[in-house]
């Protein structure tokens, strides 16, 4: 009889003690704090890392409107350095790809406007003090511009976004209407239609054939993203020399272009 007794009561005792135990476990996950894997990491945090997302093929349609800078680069005069301003016009598509990368493609209309001024040197003893030898050119250019780039995309915070791009550009001329003022005297002006084939009333270079209508350029910009718009700013190098028809030997024109614009994309799914 007092065995049992003694077993019953260090039995009780056992299993106080494990209830204690249990009990200082519990409290002691209520008290250590928050845990850190679910507080959200900060935005400023180096070592932070963010869950990758599953890739999913879609599309983004974009408007896009913006300054243009187009700058005509010549070799050998024949034609006179200009610059042109306007605008630009169009739609974008965008083709998601994995790893932030995204490709590009459009079409952009641009205008723009520009003027030059081409001295030439007398012709003749009474041309030496002659100060209206030269001709001005004022030039309205019409294009349109197919992108084919490809983005990086950088996520800073939020809706907020960091993108950078490169590849290729083709314009393609319409129209690049010349009115030529002719302020050459008549010895001078005889002499440069005859030799030089210089044209003394106003013309279009494209219809003309003095060039080609086809520039191919090679872009590099970036630009930042909130939510569905944009702002970037790029530069395309001619790549080619577009003067069809040479008027003296190693004649070149290449035209490159400077840009800002404003994307909206659309919200179509």
């Amino acid at each position: 009889m007092n065995s049992k007794i003694v077993l019953i009561i260090l039995f009780a005792l056992s299993s106080a003690g494990l209830w204690a135990q249990g009990g200082k476990r519990e409290s002691g996950k209520e008290n250590r704090g928050p845990d850190l894997q679910t507080v959200e990491p900060d935005f400023f945090d180096p070592t932070r890392k963010e869950p990758r997302a599953e890739y999913h093929f879609a599309m983004e349609y974009r408007l896009q409107a913006g300054y243009v800078q187009h700058w005509q680069r010549s070799q050998n005069k024949s034609f006179t350095d200009m610059y042109l301003h306007g605008g630009e016009l169009g739609m974008t598509f965008d083709f998601m790809l994995p790893y932030r990368f995204s490709a590009q493609t459009g079409v952009l209309y641009t205008v723009a406007y520009g003027t030059s001024r081409q001295k030439w040197g007398p012709m003749s003893p009474e041309d030496m003090y002659a100060n209206t030898n030269y001709l001005r050119y004022r030039v309205t250019e019409h294009q349109l511009a197919i992108p084919m780039r490809v983005f990086y995309n950088i996520k800073l915070w939020r809706q907020l976004n960091l993108f950078f791009y490169t590849g290729p550009q083709l314009m393609i001329g319409l129209a690049q209407t010349t009115k030529v003022d002719n302020r050459l005297t008549a010895a001078t002006a005889q002499w440069a239609s005859t030799n030089f084939g210089q044209r003394l009333s106003d013309y279009d270079r494209y219809w003309d054939k003095q060039l080609w209508a086809a520039n191919i350029q090679w872009g590099l910009g970036g630009g930042i993203e909130w939510d569905c718009y944009r702002l970037q700013a790029g530069y395309d190098f001619g790549l080619n020399n577009i003067v069809r028809e040479k008027q003296v030997h190693r004649q070149k024109l290449h035209e490159w272009s400077w840009y800002v614009s404003f994307c909206y994309r659309l919200p179509i799914h």
